[in-house]
C-alpha cells in the first residue's frame, strides 16, 4: 500500500493534501489591492459571486484604445470580473493621470532567463507586442507542466472502487494460522471456485481414506482371497480390491446401501470404523452445507440492487452550500432501519511535522439531527452541509480542482427477506464532484401511485451557485449585514429630532 502513497506534503495545514498543482500566482492580485482598495473590494465582491449578473458600468475608453490599456487616474474607470487593475503610487497620481499596462503584473511571474532575453520598450505602443509575447511564453512554460500532472493524476489509486470494493491488499501476515481457528468464516470468505474446491475435496478424502482402510483390513483378515467362500468369516462382505472397498466407503457414508457389500459382526474393527465414517461424514455435512447456505444467502448480493449517484454535486440550499448525492434501491423489498454515514480520506501533516496517509474523517450526514437514518422506498438525495465543522469550509470551487481526497460512502440496513445486515459502498473523488449543479427529480405522479423514473437517476443541471467558499460567503454575508445595520442606526439618527 506504501507504493501508492504521496510524499509527505510541505504545509502544515488541518486537512493537507497529495501532491497538488501549482497554486496560481496571487502577487498580482495582493499587489492590485494594497494598490487600489476600491478596485481590489470590487473585485473580490465579483469573484465572490461570479454566476451573479452585474449592474452596467459606464466605460471611459475611447473606441480606439487598445485593450490591454486602462487609465488609472480617472476615477470612472471600468472594471471587470478576472482583471488585474494596478495602480502607479500616490506620488504619480498627484502628477496626473496615465496609462498603465495591465500586463506589468504579469513579469514577475516569468522567468528571470526569459525576462533578461526580453528587451525594454519605452514606448507605450510597443507595450502590447511584448505583453503577447511575455503572455505566450508563460502560458508555454503552464502547458509543460499540464502532462506531467495530469499523468499523476491518472496513476491515483483508490481507496475504494465505485462499486464498493476496497483497494487494501494485506500483506506479511505472520500468524495465518488465527485462519484456521474461525474456520466457517474462512471457508465462506473463499471465491467461489475454491469454495467448491474445498466442498468436493471433503468428501472425496474421506471416502478415499476411509476406503483405504477397509480394503486395508479386508486384506489382513484374508476376506480379498476368499470371496465367495460360504464357509470364510468374513469381516466385510464382497470385498475383492481397492475399488470395491472405495464403493463400500461412498455407501456407507452417504447411506445407499446397495446391499451386496456390508459389514458383518465377525470383527469388532469394521464396526467401529463404520461408526467413525458416520460421524465424521454428519460434521461435514453440518459444515459443507451450512457454508453453502450462508455463502448463498449473503447479504452481499442484496447490496448490488443499492445503487449510489456517479457524481456528487455542490450548490446552494437553504442559503448554505451542501454536497449533496442520490442513493436509490431497485428492490420492491425495502430495507429495515437503513442509515447512511461518509468518511473523507485524505492525507495531511500535523504541527510536529507528522504524515498521516489517508486520515479518516467524517462527514456529517444529519447524526444530530436523526436524517441519517433513511426510509429508501423512493431515490434519496442525501446533503452534507459545508459550515464551519466541514472539512470543505475553506474549499472554493478553484481549490477543488488542486485538491486530491476521497469520500467513502456507506449505506448500512437490515434485508427484510433474510434479516441480515447489508452494507453497500462507493467513492467520489475530486474529479466526480460537480460545482454549481443539482439533480433532477425523478418522482411523478400517476394514477394511484407515485412513479419512480431511474433514468433520471443520474441527470443534473446547472444553476446558480457562488464560486467562492463557505468560509468567503459566511464573511460577506456578515459585512453586508454590518453595513445594513450601520445604515439603519444612521438613518435612525437623521430621522430623530434635534
Amino acid at each position: 500500500m506504501l507504493a501508492y502513497l504521496p510524499r509527505p506534503p510541505t504545509d502544515t495545514s488541518r486537512y493537507g493534501t497529495f501532491p497538488q498543482k501549482p497554486d496560481p500566482p496571487a502577487a498580482p492580485r495582493a499587489l492590485a489591492e494594497d494598490s487600489c482598495p476600491q478596485a481590489a473590494a470590487t473585485a473580490k465582491r465579483s469573484v465572490l459571486m461570479p454566476n451573479y449578473p452585474s449592474p452596467p458600468r459606464h466605460s471611459s475608453i475611447t473606441p480606439g484604445e487598445p485593450p490591454l490599456l486602462r487609465s488609472c487616474g480617472s476615477v470612472a474607470a471600468p472594471h471587470h470580473p478576472g482583471d488585474l487593475p494596478w495602480c502607479p503610487p500616490a506620488a504619480a497620481q498627484e502628477s496626473g493621470a496615465r496609462w498603465c499596462p495591465l500586463h506589468a503584473l504579469s513579469v514577475a511571474n516569468i522567468p528571470s532567463s526569459v525576462r533578461s532575453r526580453t528587451p525594454a520598450r519605452s514606448s507605450a505602443a510597443t507595450a502590447v507586442p511584448a505583453a503577447e509575447g511575455l503572455q505566450g511564453r508563460r502560458r508555454r512554460l503552464l502547458e509543460e507542466d499540464g502532462p506531467v500532472l495530469q499523468a499523476g493524476k491518472r496513476q491515483r489509486q483508490r481507496y475504494v472502487t465505485k462499486v464498493g470494493k476496497c483497494q487494501v491488499n494485506l500483506g506479511n501476515i505472520q500468524e495465518k494460522k488465527r485462519f484456521l481457528s474461525d474456520i466457517f468464516t474462512t471457508i465462506v470468505d473463499l471465491k467461489y471456485r475454491w469454495f467448491l474446491f474445498v466442498f468436493m475435496m471433503c468428501y472425496i478424502v474421506t471416502w478415499v481414506v476411509f476406503g483405504t482402510i477397509y480394503f486395508f483390513d479386508a486384506w489382513v483378515r484374508g476376506d480379498v482371497g476368499h470371496r465367495g467362500d460360504p464357509e470364510w468369516p468374513a469381516c466385510i462382505e464382497n470385498i475383492d480390491g481397492f475399488v470395491s472397498a472405495l464403493l463400500f466407503s461412498v455407501e456407507s457414508q452417504r447411506t445407499i446401501g446397495y446391499g451386496s457389500r456390508m459389514v458383518t459382526a465377525n470383527c469388532a474393527e469394521g464396526v467401529i470404523l463404520l461408526m467413525a465414517q458416520s460421524i465424521v461424514g454428519s460434521m461435514i455435512d453440518a459444515l459443507m452445507v451450512g457454508c453453502m447456505f450462508v455463502k448463498i444467502s449473503r447479504p452481499k448480493k442484496r447490496a448490488q440492487t443499492l445503487i449510489f449517484s456517479k457524481n456528487c454535486v455542490i450548490s446552494r440550499r437553504d442559503e448554505q452550500l451542501c454536497l449533496m448525492f442520490r442513493v436509490g434501491d431497485l428492490r420492491d423489498s425495502h430495507m429495515v432501519d437503513a442509515k447512511i454515514r461518509a468518511k473523507l480520506i485524505k492525507s495531511r501533516q500535523t504541527a510536529e511535522g507528522e504524515f498521516i496517509p489517508l486520515e479518516q474523517s467524517e462527514l456529517n450526514l444529519g447524526y444530530d439531527t436523526g436524517e441519517d437514518r433513511l426510509f429508501l422506498v423512493e431515490p434519496q438525495i442525501i446533503c452534507h452541509v459545508i459550515n464551519h465543522r466541514s472539512p470543505f469550509w475553506d474549499m472554493s470551487a478553484e481549490s477543488l480542482r488542486r485538491e486530491q481526497f476521497e469520500i467513502i460512502i456507506i449505506l448500512e440496513g437490515i434485508v427484510e427477506a433474510t434479516g441480515m445486515t447489508c452494507q453497500a459502498r462507493t467513492s467520489y473523488t475530486e474529479d466526480e464532484i460537480l460545482w454549481g449543479y443539482r439533480f433532477e427529480p425523478c418522482m411523478s405522479l400517476e394514477k394511484g401511485a407515485f412513479r419512480v423514473d431511474y433514468s433520471r437517476f443520474e441527470m443534473t443541471f446547472e444553476v446558480q451557485t457562488p464560486a467562492a467558499s463557505a468560509k468567503e460567503l459566511h464573511e460577506l454575508k456578515e459585512l453586508e449585514q454590518q453595513e445594513h445595520s450601520t445604515l439603519s442606526l444612521y438613518w435612525d439618527h437623521l430621522l430623530q429630532p434635534c
